[in-house]
Formats: structure tokens, sequence, C-alpha cells
């Protein structure tokens, strides 16, 4: 009988060492390359996100503003009629002599010398509202210190942009809470509920349906949900409940949580589906019915991976922008009623980005945002991977 091999043929060191392909060589480094390519991006965005915060670490360091100087000779232009020297301010209520009138934005620096051009009546000589005292203000005019900054981290207010700015955090992160506690407390329940349903009840062909059509949920833009929650959930839910605030944190979390439940579905489904199907025929055989076995054998043992998913659904609602931009209110109101206007971190950084300077508190304020953001994704992830797939899993394996 002819064999493929010879029958004399010995295995060597040498024959049974693996040969040289290119092919497969490039196809490792490669590989390997683009995911070093990966992590090293990663590590570059965080380097740079927390480089440009760096400037509020400087504590006791004052910032002075770029200063806009007008020329002694030049003559300033105003339209319509100037105070005349004995014109006074005009106040309403009863006046306060130490008020001091809080200003918006960066003043130019009013010098002596610079003379009036009228059209209209002319005045000899024009004088400030608030007297001759704060042409010297604001010549040294400076900015708080990063202490200063810091200090204004644990208020409920949040005006970045004033004489005396405020950085109130405490605001932003209870809103940013309280939109992502809305947001799984509607979406883990429907998700898992929705995989636990597809894994264990539904039957092959209402599976096909079923998971591509939730999973498709995944692919729209947030900004079509956030638009969706504006014009239609909005209006909506106000009819329904009566509240005064027509986007809240309510509908901010209803919207976010439509972007969470691809996510958590995905995955549960997945962790459900792996349970080994002995599970299932063990307890069936004992007697246990069809929603018994699902409820009180396949759900425990899909822990680790339900948990998993819960974690990332809370990552992506904790750090969307566009949702919570257009359907929360933008209100930084420190309250526990979830039918008030909220702000949110991530919805900080998209509002206020493109309107702040080079540079200014407001800028490295909004970087450290960022920079906290970064670090509780990242905290998650972690947690997912190391947390679950260590001590959890071998707690189920009974190790």
């Amino acid at each position: 009988m002819n064999s493929e091999f010879p029958s004399n043929q010995k295995f060597t060191k040498e024959s049974l060492k693996k040969q040289f392909r290119l092919s497969e060589y490039l196809a490792e480094k490669i590989i390997s390359s683009v995911a070093f390519l990966s992590i090293t991006i990663i590590v570059l965005i965080f380097v740079f996100v927390f480089k440009e915060s760096l400037p509020i670490f400087n504590f006791g360091k004052t910032q002075e503003p770029a200063k806009t100087e007008i020329n002694a000779g030049a003559k300033q232009e105003t339209y319509g009629s100037a105070p005349t020297t004995e014109t006074k301010q005009e106040t309403y209520g009863a006046p306060t002599e130490d008020l001091k009138q809080e200003t918006y934005g960066s003043e130019p620096e009013v010098l002596t010398d610079t003379k009036q051009e009228t059209y209209g009546d002319v005045v000899a000589e024009p004088i400030s509202d608030t007297g001759s005292d704060n042409s010297t203000d604001l010549a040294t005019k400076t900015t708080e210190g990063a202490d200063k900054t810091w200090s204004t981290f644990g208020t409920t207010e949040w005006v970045p942009v004033s004489e005396h700015p405020r950085f109130g955090l405490l605001g932003l992160l209870i809103g940013t809470l309280k939109v992502t506690v809305i947001a799984m407390l509607i979406a883990g329940p429907l998700a898992i509920l929705a995989a636990l349903y597809t894994s264990c009840f539904a039957s092959k062909r209402k599976k096909e349906i079923i998971k591509p059509i939730i999973e498709m949920l995944a692919a729209f833009p947030s900004v079509v949900i956030g638009f969706f929650a504006l014009i239609v959930l909005a209006s909506f839910f106000q009819n329904i409940f009566g509240y005064e605030s027509r986007l809240n944190a309510f509908v901010g979390g209803v919207a976010m949580a439509l972007a969470a439940i691809p996510i958590i579905y995905t995955i549960s489904e997945d962790a459900l589906s792996a349970v080994p199907k002995t599970y299932t025929e063990a307890s069936l055989a004992l007697g246990a019915s069809k929603w018994q076995t699902a409820f009180f054998v396949i759900l425990p043992a899909a822990t680790p991976g339900i948990f998993a998913a819960l974690l990332l659904g809370v990552g992506r609602v904790f750090g969307e922008t566009m949702i919570a931009l257009m359907a929360t209110g933008n209100a930084a109101l420190l309250s526990s009623n979830p039918f008030e206007s909220v702000r949110t971190f991530a919805a900080t950084i998209g509002a206020e980005m493109a309107e702040t300077v080079f540079g200014e508190t407001h800028y490295s304020v909004l970087f450290f945002i960022g920079s906290l953001l970064f670090i509780f994704s990242f905290a998650l992830n972690a947690i997912a991977e190391f947390y679950v797939k260590g001590k959890l899993i071998k707690k189920f394996q009974g190790k």
C-alpha cells in the first residue's frame, strides 16, 4: 500500500524548525507596528491634553493679559453725543460707594493724553464714568493666579469670562453624574433583558432580525440622536410631565440611553451566548422552567461580561458631547431634580473651546476637564479588563 510519506523519513530538529516566509514576516511586522502606533497615539493625545492644562498648576504666579495700547497722538472717534464734564452716571436703586462694576472680556488701556473726536456735541475733556483712579487700575490689571483658580473648583458657579472668573466644577460634575445615572437606569435593564431574550428565548430567525436592528442604532451619529431629542423627545416628555424646563437632565439621559443600548446589548448578548449549553441542559433536567434557567442560571453565569458591558456603557455616556450639548439645557445648576437643566463636562468643552483665547486660564481649565474625562474613561476600561476578567471569572470558575 502506497503512502504519501515514505516510512523511513525521520523528523530532525532542523526539519521541524520553522521556515522563513517573507509574507508571514511582513504581516507580523505590520500588525505589531499598527498596534504600537495606536498605543503611541493614545499616549501622545493624553500628553498633549495634560500639557495644555499645566498652567493652572503654577501656584502663586499671575498671568498678565495682553493690553491694547492707544497711541498718544491718535484721536478716538465716537458716534452720537458724548457726555459732558458735569454728566453723572444714572443709577437704579440704592447707590453703593464701594460697588465695583464687573466687566467681561479685556479692556483697552486708557491713556491720559488721548483726545476725543466727536460727531455732534463736542466736549473739551472726556472723563471716565467711574473716576480717574480706574485708568491706573486698567493699566496695571492682572488676572488671578493659579492658586485662586484652584480655589474656585469646589464652587457651583461657572463664570469663566469675567473680571473675577469662577470655574466651579462641582455643578458640572453633578450634572454629568445625573445624566449618566438616568441614562444607565434606562439603558441597562432594557439592553440586558433584550440580550437575554435574544440569547435564551428567541428563535434563530428572530435572532437574525433583532440583533442587527439593535446594533444598527450604534451607527447613528450622536448629532442625529441629539436633534431627535431636541425636537421630539423634549416636547413629548414636557407634555406628559408638565415641567418648566423643556431641556433637562431627564431628556438628555433618555437620549444618551439610546446611544448606550447598542454597546451594552452587544457585549451582554455575546456573554450570554458564551455560557456553556451544559448549564441550560442541567437546569432543565432538574425540572427548572425555561425562564428560571435564564434568570437564575444563565444570567448569573454571564455576570462578568454583563458587568463589563455596563462599564463601557457608562464610559460612552460620560464622554458624550453632542447629545449633552443639544438636549440637557446647558445650565450648570446644582439640584437633585432630574427635570432641571444641567451641564456636563463634555458639553462644556464642546461649547466653549472655540471661544477661548489661547493660553488663558479658561483655555487651560477646559483642557484640565478633558484630562479628567480621559482618566475616567481609562480607569473604566482598566477595571473592565483586569477586574472582570481576573477576579470575577476566577470566582465563577471556582478557582
